[in-house]
């Protein structure tokens, strides 16, 4: 293996330049701060762990294009790997904890002696790590312990899955070192969302963790969620005059696991009026027929949800659809609708705590005013704060990002790529 020093010299010597383009998408000099960020990187591996040689990991963050909330009722999503990112520095240590050092935050160091979802570590990094760790360990892989030097450009609480991108990005590290990189992309997504239900404490769906391990553009009909259907689909947003933007609102949603766990158990009550576990295995004419008991046994919010899952399910298809034939425009409407419907039917727009604060609607209605009827915005990931997504014609790109920035500050509007890779190891 390289030494840190040697792999940093590559680096600014252009000797990576092809597996940056593919996951950053820019060219030439606009390479320069990837390649400088990673040496960054590789220095402050070295400064923590003190060992010479590491290797580079990369997980993208996501984009939810279209399926919102559908995920965890085993229903259709349009997702996209992101040119945000979460990237490492790791190496094995030939000891029983794992160590893992995320800028900004204390180290976090896991005891693989314990496989058990720790109580006080619920919704804490520490979680996902002994959760990952310990679903690899369930699967019969020889899990030791590992140093690991983490830096993130997916913005935390921004609905660009930062957690799902930490998940996957640990599993991309025990399969490089432990398991020899048996697992798939699809399985690391599964061992993720693991992580997340039992050792952290939200009950997530599965689209986070796939569209961060796949990257691209992919739809993904989860009816059987241990073997999703996924079929990768093109879109090229910057040759079709447009540019995807994400809106930060100021709002962060990260502690709002009450709000977000509140839409899956309610259509889930829904289901079981119908013997059912998830909506997905009750046909929407016995839903409808059935709207007036539903009303009384589930109350009117679980039933509006269960509308929402049922038309945005449906939309996922249309939508996959319309980008098959090249026909942006009817995209673009339907992704007007899923907007519509999820800040009418599935209420996801605002804390459902603190009404009076509502980030979110007031991004919203300026995306809307600065857009004046071309391209399209809708609530972005889980909802309830974080962030907004705006397809935003690139003519008015320039006039939008301003109006954006008036209202909710400077670096709130965010213009992203789409990236071609998901999980990878660099070196």
């Amino acid at each position: 293996m390289e030494s840190n020093q040697t792999i940093a010299r590559q680096l600014r010597e252009g000797q990576y330049d092809q597996q940056l383009r593919r996951l950053y998408g820019v060219e030439g000099a606009a390479l320069q701060p990837y390649q400088e960020r990673l040496c960054s990187l590789l220095a402050r591996y070295g400064e923590t762990y003190h060992h010479p040689c590491a290797s580079l990991f990369s997980v993208s963050g996501r984009t939810e294009l279209s399926g919102n909330h559908t995920d965890h009722q085993n229903g259709c999503v349009l997702a996209g790997g992101v040119s945000l990112d979460v990237i490492a520095a790791a190496a094995p240590n030939g000891t029983n904890l794992i160590r893992v050092k995320s800028e900004g935050y204390p180290e976090d160091i896991i005891d693989l002696s314990q496989q058990v979802p720790m109580p006080d570590e619920t919704n804490t990094a520490a979680a996902l790590i002994r959760g990952v760790a310990a679903r690899f360990m369930q699967l019969g892989y020889p899990v030791e312990g590992f140093d690991a030097y983490t830096t993130s450009s997916v913005l935390k609480g921004s609905g660009l899955s930062s957690s799902a991108a930490f998940e996957v990005l640990l599993g991309n590290i025990i399969n490089a070192f432990f398991a020899g990189g048996k697992e798939t992309p699809v399985s690391l997504a599964q061992i993720g969302q693991y992580a997340e239900n039992v050792f952290f404490g939200k009950p997530c769906g599965l689209m986070d963790q796939m569209a961060c391990a796949l990257g691209s553009v992919v739809s993904i009909d989860f009816a059987d969620p241990d073997s999703p259907k996924i079929q990768q689909v093109s879109l090229d947003l910057q040759k079709a005059g447009y540019a995807l933007c994400i809106i930060d609102s100021g709002g962060d949603h990260a502690d709002l696991t009450e709000c977000y766990a509140a839409v899956p158990a309610e259509m889930r009550a829904v289901a079981r009026r119908f013997g059912k576990q998830v909506l997905r295995e009750v046909p929407r004419a016995e839903f409808e027929a059935e709207l007036p008991a539903l009303r009384k046994a589930c109350g009117d919010r679980a039933v509006l949800r269960a509308m929402h899952f049922y038309a945005e399910n449906n939309r996922v298809l249309q939508q996959t659809a319309a980008l098959e034939q090249g026909d942006l425009k009817r995209f673009l409407a339907l992704v007007t609708e899923s907007g519509r419907s999820s800040e009418a039917l599935l209420q996801n727009i605002y804390d459902c705590r603190n009404p009076r604060q509502q980030p979110v609607s007031l991004t919203l209605a300026q995306c809307r005013r600065m857009l004046n009827g071309e391209g399209a915005c809708r609530i972005h990931g889980g909802g309830f704060a974080g962030t907004v997504q705006a397809f935003v014609p690139l003519d008015r790109l320039s006039a939008f990002r301003s109006g954006m920035e008036a209202l909710l500050g400077a670096g709130a509007c965010h213009v992203l790529q789409i990236r071609a890779a998901g999980g990878v190891q660099l070196v």
